[in-house]
């Protein structure tokens, strides 16, 4: 029997070492362990949260404007580019033409 009660009490001296291990791994995490969270997650704010931040925003805008003189005009940027729908006949018809020859190339070879 008192073998018994030795293995317990060496098992009770090991559970508080680890447990005084563990606390102390708790506590480096809670240390250092934010410098090393990797922020993944989208933050979400409410409709009545970003009211403020845009208005806050338009006014800076305002005054950006209102300071702005003649030289300091922002130009638009251009629009997309569109082909013309004779421009891109030519080009279908050119890549018809390109076609055709590769196809008449497998057909000898």
């Amino acid at each position: 029997m008192s073998n018994l009660a030795r293995v317990v009490r060496l098992l009770k001296k090991e559970q508080n070492r680890l447990t005084t291990e563990l606390h102390g791994i708790a506590a480096a995490l809670a240390a250092f362990g934010q410098a090393y969270v990797k922020g993944t997650g989208s933050r979400k704010l409410s409709a009545a949260a970003r009211a403020p931040i845009a208005a806050a925003q338009r006014a800076r805008w305002a005054k950006v404007r209102e300071n702005s003189g003649a030289h300091n005009k922002v130009v638009p940027a251009r629009g997309k580019r569109t082909l013309s729908a004779a421009a891109r006949k030519k080009i279908a018809a050119a890549q018809r033409a390109r076609w055709a020859k590769m196809k008449a190339g497998k057909k000898t070879a």
